[in-house]
């Protein structure tokens, strides 16, 4: 079974999209909290509301206010409309600022008088039992009226604050509005600036009544009407329909109320003025957004910031670092063992960047932080640069809300990105802890070598003083006796070996530069994205629900 919500809802939307606009508005506003114009944004958070609230009531009511000046004879139509002396008139109108409601048909509509905020003491029920006892026998003479509830509001043109304000707020939940003008006022600047211009979008729900019609002579009623038609389409009105009556004679009373009834008959009013408002609301929103269509971020631009970052964090120190240890190390672990010891006087570049110590050399030196030299001023410059120049590329056609709000995100973060950048490098797998495969095998040769050319030489020795080193028992290759071959082959491979080796360490140390240059790039690229480019895509995202959202509203 539908909820009573759902059953209302579909009273007053059926046959139309009204309920998805409302709700694309709704994610609109939520996108936009925060972006846009606050006072913009809860006007529509506001129109959410008092829909969200309207369609809970009930469907089968129609709120009628009756508006207009002091002596406009407001009353007295509203009076006219009832057949009841509902609300004083002339002098004797009272001073309170609270609007008077006459219903017709009570069931369901004691909470939507409670929603108008119409206190029971200003409530009368047209069907009452006052008029049972008048019209027993008669049936319902105002069955055409069936789901009426007319207000009469207080004069908009009252000194009383109070006043004003009671009018406008219940002007803004009126399903329909009748608008009573003066012959002698009807051009006022005061209703058609502050209430008929501003509704020029809610013709639909809108009726104009020009009393008094009795005090103009008849030969000059039809230039009156044309020139309060002429007023009106000044006003974006054109199409709002207008009758001439005289509440005290009754003149014109009858097709005011058929024009009542109609509207109420059809069940559209509710629905024309939620979508009127709802339209009004979402065109200021749209206003504030602008209609620039979504940008994505570029590449190149990304990119730049990301080689911004990488320079002020170091990256090409920390590489040129890693090439030179590299080179160190394994020439320490490949240069001939005999000497090799000398290298490691020499410092190692990794460690004075504080990046080799390993978590249990950071616990041992109390030390999180790299020794990475700082970026320099042109170093951050040059970041700052970058990170305005992507937000001006991403931001650009949007209005100047959605501009501010994509640059102030592309800085939130920016205090955090110099700590960020030292740690992530801090952490980054350098790929330089280990020796390469090679070297241990290249060690082992060289041994190898060594022990020949010192076999070589011993024996070559001990036959030179035993006087046998020419003689035919020596073994010989080549015609060069053995002794002598190991001795030279030994020293000659080593030379070989070790040519060989510096070759092998220089590639491996360009190669391990590379690595790490992709590795510590790659986590300045996360720095960046979590950063600046996460925050910035954050807005862009926004920006486009915005748009979306509100292209459904508007539709």
């Amino acid at each position: 079974m539908p909820s009573l919500l759902e059953s209302a809802r579909s009273m007053v939307t059926r046959g139309s999209d009204l309920g998805t606009r409302i709700e694309a508005l709704e994610v609109a506003i939520r996108a936009a909290r925060g972006r846009l114009d606050e006072s913009v944004v809860a006007e529509a958070e506001e129109f959410v509301d008092r829909a969200a609230a309207r369609l809970r009531l009930s469907a089968d009511h129609t709120v009628v206010a009756i508006a207009g000046a002091t002596g406009s004879g407001k009353s007295s139509t509203f009076n006219a409309l009832t057949g009841l002396e509902l609300s004083a008139v002339g002098v004797r109108r009272p001073t309170t600022s609270w609007a008077t409601a006459c219903v017709w048909g009570s069931e369901g509509a004691t909470e939507l008088l409670e929603w108008l905020g119409i206190p029971p003491r200003h409530q009368t029920t047209r069907d009452s039992m006052l008029d049972a006892h008048l019209d027993r026998g008669k049936g319902n003479p105002d069955k055409e009226m069936e789901g009426v509830v007319l207000l009469d509001l207080p004069d908009h043109d009252s000194t009383e604050v109070g006043h004003h304000l009671e009018v406008d707020r219940l002007v803004a939940l009126a399903d329909l509005l009748i608008w009573v003008l003066d012959p002698q006022k009807y051009a006022d600047a005061a209703v058609h600036d502050r209430y008929l211009a501003p509704f020029a979008t809610h013709a639909g729900v809108m009726v104009i009544v020009l009393n008094h019609i009795d005090t103009v002579p008849e030969d000059r009623r039809d230039a009156m009407l044309d020139d309060v038609r002429r007023l009106l389409a000044d006003d974006g009105l054109a199409d709002v329909p207008v009758f001439a009556t005289s509440a005290r004679h009754g003149d014109g009373i009858a097709e005011l109320r058929a024009e009542i009834s109609r509207r109420v008959a059809d069940k559209r009013s509710t629905r024309l003025r939620l979508e009127a408002d709802l339209r009004a609301v979402a065109a200021r929103l749209n206003e504030e957004c602008g209609t620039g269509k979504p940008r994505s971020l570029a590449k190149q631009r990304v990119e730049a910031l990301e080689d911004a970052l990488a320079d002020a964090a170091g990256v090409p120190t920390v590489v040129a670092a890693i090439e030179r240890s590299t080179r160190l190390r394994a020439g320490q672990a490949t240069g001939w063992p005999l000497v090799a010891w000398l290298g490691r006087l020499r410092p190692d570049p990794l460690k004075r960047l504080h990046l080799d110590l390993g978590a249990a050399g950071r616990q041992l030196t109390s030390r999180s932080r790299t020794s990475v030299p700082e970026a320099t001023p042109v170093q951050r410059a040059k970041v700052d640069s970058e990170v305005r120049e992507l937000a001006d590329d991403v931001s650009a056609g949007m209005t100047p809300p959605w501009a501010d709000a994509v640059r102030r995100a592309s800085v939130s973060r920016l205090p955090e990105v110099t700590d960020r950048l030292d740690l992530a490098i801090a952490e980054t797998d350098l790929g330089v802890a280990r020796l390469p495969v090679w070297a241990g095998i290249v060690r082992v040769v060289q041994w190898l070598l060594i022990l020949t050319a010192i076999v070589g030489g011993i024996w070559s020795v001990a036959m030179a003083a035993s006087g046998t080193l020419g003689s035919s028992a020596v073994p010989k290759v080549a015609g060069i006796s053995l002794p002598l071959v190991l001795l030279l082959g030994g020293v000659g491979a080593g030379v070989l070996v070790a040519l060989v080796c510096r070759l092998l360490v220089a590639a491996t140390a360009r190669s391990r530069a590379r690595s790490a240059d992709r590795r510590l790039r790659e986590a300045v690229e996360q720095v960046s994205a979590e950063l600046v480019v996460a925050p910035v895509a954050a807005e862009l995202d926004a920006f486009r629900t915005v748009r979306n959202a509100l292209t459904t509203a508007l539709r």
